[in-house]
Formats: C-alpha cells, sequence, structure tokens
C-alpha cells in the first residue's frame, strides 16, 4: 500500500452505511468495505472494525414506531446485533468475533487491560475483531453515547496504527457542505485547536448519532496516541480504492510527533471524572510537578462521590479545568477534612494525610470551564 507504514487499523463504519433504510441490513454499502477490508487483510494489514447499526437494523422487527422508548431501542439492539453480524460474516471466509463494550470497560482499568489482551488474541489468530456499544446493558453513566469516540478508544487500546472514519460526505469542511455551496474541504489537518471544532456541524443523517463534531473529537483522542486519522465518505467506493492506492480521499489528521503516554493518554481521553475538587485561585504550583503540593488546605469545595483510586477532576474557584487525576482519598474523607480543618486535632489529623492525589497518574488540562 503506497505511502502508508500500517500494520494495525481501526475502521469505523455507522448505522447508515448497515442499515440505509432502517429495514434490516443491506449490503448496498457494505459489498465495497468488506472488499476494503479483504485488500488490508491480504496485504498483511490487520483490521479491527467498529460497526455501528444494532438499533438501526433490528427496528423493523417492532413496526413502524416513530420515536421508540428507551426499552423498545434497547430490545432493537438485541435484535438487530445478530443481523448486524450476520451481514458482516456472509461477506468474508475468516471467522469474525463480536465484542460489545460500555464506557465501564474503558473506565476500570483492569478491564480495559482485559478488553486489549482479548482483542491482541483475535488478531493473533486471524479473527476479525468486530466492536459495538453493549447497547442492551448500557446506561447513561456507562454509555460512550457514539461509536465515533468508541472507535479511538479502541484504537488506542489496541496500538492500532491508523483510524478510518466513515462519514456521509468527503470530509471536514471550512462551513456545512448541506447548506453552503461554497465550503471547501479541508484536505490536511496538522493541529485540532477550537478553529477546527468551530469548522464542526451536526449529524444530518436520519439512522446516525454521531455528527461531525463527534468525529473530530475522536480525531484528538486518536491523533494524541499517534494514531494518522481519515475522515471519508463511506458510501463511495471510490474512497476505498483511495485508500488502497496510498492517497487521501477525505480529511487526513496527523498524528502527534510526540504521542503521549499511555497512561496519560487513558487518563486524558478515556477515564471519566467521577467527582470534582475545587482549589483556590491562589495555587501556582504546575500540577504534573508539584501535585504533592496539592493538599487539604487548598480545597474550596468537594463536588460528587467518589471512592479513592477514582479519577477526578481538579478545577480552580474561577472555573479552568486543572487536571484530571486519581484521587488518594474519597469524597467523604475529603469532606471531613474541608469541613474540620479550624479544629487543632483535625489539622494533625490533615497534616498526616498527605497530596490529595497520585503523583503517578495525572493529567494537565488548562481549559477553560464551558
Amino acid at each position: 500500500m503506497k505511502n502508508h507504514k500500517w500494520n494495525r487499523i481501526v475502521l469505523k463504519v455507522g448505522s447508515a452505511l448497515i442499515a440505509p433504510e432502517r429495514k434490516g441490513c443491506s449490503s448496498r454499502y457494505l459489498l465495497h468495505i468488506a472488499k476494503f477490508i479483504l485488500q488490508c487483510r491480504d496485504m498483511g494489514i490487520e483490521v479491527i472494525l467498529v460497526s455501528s447499526g444494532s438499533v438501526a437494523a433490528g427496528a423493523h422487527f417492532f413496526g413502524n414506531i416513530e420515536k421508540p422508548s428507551l426499552p423498545i431501542k434497547k430490545a432493537m439492539a438485541a435484535a438487530g446485533q445478530n443481523e448486524m453480524m450476520a451481514a458482516w460474516d456472509r461477506f468474508f471466509d475468516f471467522p469474525s468475533a463480536q465484542i460489545l463494550l460500555t464506557h465501564g470497560d474503558f473506565q476500570d482499568r483492569e478491564r480495559y487491560d482485559s478488553v486489549r489482551e482479548t482483542i491482541f488474541a483475535l488478531l493473533e489468530h486471524g479473527i476479525l475483531p468486530v466492536v459495538n456499544e453493549n447497547d442492551v446493558v448500557t446506561t447513561d453513566a456507562l454509555k460512550v453515547g457514539d461509536n465515533d469516540n468508541l472507535s479511538a478508544m479502541v484504537a488506542a487500546a489496541a496500538d492500532a496504527d491508523a483510524l478510518i472514519i466513515c462519514s456521509d460526505i468527503d470530509g471536514l469542511y471550512n462551513k456545512n457542505p448541506h447548506t453552503h455551496d461554497d465550503a471547501v474541504m479541508i484536505k490536511n489537518v496538522n493541529t485540532i485547536d477550537q478553529s477546527i471544532y468551530d469548522m464542526a456541524g451536526g449529524a444530518h443523517s436520519s439512522v446516525g448519532t454521531g455528527g461531525m463534531q463527534t468525529k473530530i473529537e475522536a480525531a484528538e483522542k486518536a491523533t494524541s496516541h499517534g494514531l494518522t486519522t481519515y475522515i471519508i465518505n463511506g458510501f463511495k467506493e471510490s474512497s476505498f480504492e483511495q485508500l488502497i492506492l496510498g492517497n487521501n480521499p477525505g480529511t487526513v489528521f496527523a498524528p502527534y510527533a510526540k504521542p503521549m503516554e499511555e497512561d496519560l493518554h487513558w487518563m486524558t481521553h478515556t477515564s471519566r471524572a467521577q467527582g470534582e475538587v475545587v482549589i483556590g485561585d491562589g495555587f501556582e504550583y504546575p500540577l504534573d510537578e508539584n501535585s504533592d503540593q496539592l493538599t487539604s488546605n487548598e480545597i474550596v469545595e468537594v463536588l460528587g462521590e467518589f471512592s479513592a483510586g477514582d479519577t477526578i477532576l481538579i478545577r480552580s474557584d474561577d472555573g479552568k479545568h486543572l487536571a484530571k487525576a486519581e484521587a488518594n482519598y474519597s469524597s467523604c474523607l475529603l469532606n471531613f477534612i474541608s469541613d474540620h480543618d479550624n479544629n487543632d486535632d483535625d489539622n494533625e489529623f490533615l497534616h498526616q494525610t498527605g497530596p490529595l492525589v497520585s503523583d503517578k497518574n495525572i493529567a494537565v488540562l488548562d481549559q477553560e470551564d464551558k
């Protein structure tokens, strides 16, 4: 494959490609995607498929429900998942394996490592991993919410070289191409900043949930881990033909020259904060180098409920997001500390508590609270 040095890629395919009319799975667009997967494997490139579509594939079993309830959506996902896997299987003469995940599988480090091990074992034995969010059991607290971000998390966990995200347009445009005839596609993005997010529009597909905004979020997650990331038009066979030739058919996002370390990336882009610790504006130490200076004396407020070892957000009293870190103490204990810091006996106890967060698991953010 010219210009590519891929050993392993993650390909994300959305609901609109799987079941474009919500009448079960269709081979209309899947055929050329399957051909691309076969060509990659023939070239020695390992492929992990992140496939949406279980709800859209199962919708036809439940009649013409315009606004299905959450239990019905979960039932649609349960029924549609089999159809979706069967649709992919019929294109291949090698086995595939279903992996259903929630954000909880990424949040818990032991489960995260288990997911990695499973993916590596499947690839080692020539089996195609097909990943989807587990819509049947997931809750608001546990769901990723869109498969764009899920694909980036999977790509990082799997140590992939590239992430390819299929869209319903050719790539990222400087303005909405559905409403502006003079919209220009951005072929190359070297840095994802606010100007890039400003270009991202909402979802236009009637069956998908991820718009361009989530694709940019996914690209930021992936590129910071060192992955080249593409947004391409998955409805066009030519997009995949160009990729095979080593060309860029859409928008390519350059990976970080110095990718984040694994633990830092997981803390920044995968682990969710279970609560917040608000500290005084006067704390001036760089947190990544001086986390031991962050003690109970700096606490202004403790928000949410969390346990020792959970990820928390540290923000200043003026609203700046300073860092995500592993808490050394529970919210219950920190609330007790902050409520009793004027008592002499308590002060002796506070002195013994030490820093609030682990110095080995901290990710500096320095972002405005929006």
